[in-house]
């Protein structure tokens, strides 16, 4: 029989805490679904209590997840406990992960309270969280650098209050491997049997997956990991590597194994990769895109007389089909579905319907479609909050001796409306123009392009992130075209749509910022 870790993902949590990575919730939809379809345990959908967009999020994906556990974080705190409760009330299967800081430094300078209110709050917390749930899950967050006498008083109460999971965070990604395996083997010790012991390893200093693997090595029997490495800062532990790791080094892991389905890594890669529009580093560990590539004579000799002269598992293991049909103009309707289905998305008939008119129009400009290109369509879609404002024409003056301006126009309750404008550059021009057209004044805070596919007809992806109210978040909005400046232009009105959404959603709705990070 297999030793289980179980694969605890927190991509829709924690990884939306990556500057740029906020996703609406079609897109978190999507994710999870593809987190169950790779076989994650536990599916950490959101923080119930952060916003009313969180909590719609977590209370979809419960009401879709089957096999999965689907998981709210909330603080020690009524409030929070009580939101995630309901937010999860419909999965079948369902966990409440609540935490407080147990380092001095936290308690001291964050918390303000003393060790033993600490323990109260937490004993609290899980008891109340007892009230909705069977299966809790208590964090003692900043544990690399609490004191361990402190840990197993705090632990010993919580899991008398009926934790069942306790979670070891490396909130600062301060330890080193060895360190955190010393540290996971004694609380083992003590713990026993009592509790599952999780570790969630932070990657400030490049050693969140190592730290992990250590810690699975010493008793821990849950990891807490992101897809590609997603997370603030430096990211979080990459569930692709530890779970690679661990089915590559059976002469050092022995009977224990994960549950992934390591053949829907990659797809589910790429998923991530799309709808947040952070890419893995070309040279990534398992999901780069020079993961399986060699350029080195040397390294092309060896692995062409034999795989394993220079790679240490195939790329087929992870779902990286390098036989992947090209679709085009002639392609019908059920090679698209079924390339659809087989690159992680569950569409219903009107989705589908949506996709594939645009995929047609995109075939009569491109004459060759990848896999990437198709993502992009179906992401840009899902990422499309309500069409308050519709781009309908664009047309550029980007002469070199003259002034950039822009005209635009702009469908609006039925109508369309044109104007144009000048500016400081051509995409000046475009944002200035849409924002007379729209009413809305917008501040970009970043923009991102990127070429989707190779060649000279390859879509152009743009992320833009724009402020349209002083003391607000900037929102995010993508734009795709095989023109440039009209996915510049796509994008900046998905930001407006997305910024007119959520004004809607939180207006006599309380909104609490507190997201935090374990």
């Amino acid at each position: 029989m297999a030793d289980i870790v179980k694969i605890f993902d927190t991509t829709l949590r924690d990884g939306e805490q990556s500057p740029g990575a906020s996703m609406n919730s079609e897109e978190k939809i999507q994710i999870a679904k593809q987190l169950e379809k790779l076989g994650v345990d536990i599916i950490e959908a959101g923080f119930a209590a952060a916003s009313p967009g969180d909590f719609d999020a977590i209370r979809r994906i419960s009401e879709v997840i089957k096999e999965s556990t689907v998981c709210s974080l909330a603080r020690a705190l009524e409030g929070d406990i009580r939101a995630a409760g309901e937010a999860i009330a419909p999965a079948r299967h369902k966990r409440i992960h609540t935490f407080i800081a147990t380092s001095p430094i936290h308690m001291e300078y964050k918390l303000r309270m003393a060790p033993e209110q600490v323990i109260e709050r937490a004993v609290q917390a899980v008891r109340y969280a007892r009230e909705f749930v069977d299966d809790v899950e208590f964090s003692c967050e900043d544990a690399g650098r609490s004191e361990m006498e402190f840990l197993k008083e705090i632990i010993d109460a919580v899991i008398e209050a009926g934790a069942s999971t306790i979670n070891i965070p490396d909130t600062v990604g301060y330890r080193f491997p060895h360190e955190m395996g010393e540290m996971i083997k004694e609380l083992k010790e003590f713990i026993g049997e009592r509790a599952v012991i999780s570790v969630h390893c932070h990657n400030d200093l490049g050693l969140a997956v190592a730290n992990s693997l250590y810690s699975v090595l010493n008793g821990a029997r849950q990891v807490e990991c992101t897809i590609n490495g997603l997370g603030e800062r430096a990211g979080n532990a990459a569930m692709e590597e530890i779970v690679m790791a661990i089915k590559t080094r059976r002469d050092i892991f022995g009977e224990i194994d994960t549950r992934i389905n390591t053949k829907e890594i990659y797809p589910t890669s790429r998923l991530v990769a799309a709808i947040t529009g952070i890419e893995p580093q070309p040279n990534k560990a398992i999901v780069g895109k020079n993961a399986f590539a060699h350029e080195s004579g040397i390294h092309q000799d060896g692995v062409l007389k034999h795989q394993q002269t220079y790679e240490i598992m195939r790329a087929e293991d992870i779902g990286l089909d390098r036989n992947a049909i090209v679709l085009g103009k002639h392609s019908g309707r059920h090679a698209f579905k079924r390339r659809v289905q087989e690159l992680g998305f569950d569409l219903d008939e009107g989705e589908l319907k949506r996709a594939f008119e645009r995929f047609k129009l995109l075939a009569d400009k491109k004459k060759e479609i990848t896999d990437d290109d198709i993502r992009m369509l179906i992401t840009s879609e899902l990422s499309s909050a309500p069409e308050v404002f519709k781009l309908k024409k664009l047309q550029i003056n980007d002469c070199s001796e003259g002034v950039p301006s822009a005209a635009v126009t702009i469908e609006h309750e039925g109508r369309e409306i044109t104007d144009a404008g000048i500016g400081d550059g051509t995409i000046d021009a475009i944002f200035k123009t849409i924002d007379r057209v729209s009413g809305y004044k917008g501040r970009l805070k970043d923009y991102q392009v990127t070429a989707v596919s190779q060649g000279k007809d390859a879509l152009a992806k743009v992320v833009v992130k724009v402020v349209f109210e002083e003391g607000r978040e900037a929102v995010i909005g993508h734009g795709l075209s095989i023109d440039t400046m009209i996915a510049s232009a796509k994008a900046y009105v998905s930001a407006l749509n997305s910024y007119l959404s959520m004004k809607a959603l939180l207006q006599g709705e309380r909104g609490d910022s507190g997201k935090e990070s374990i």
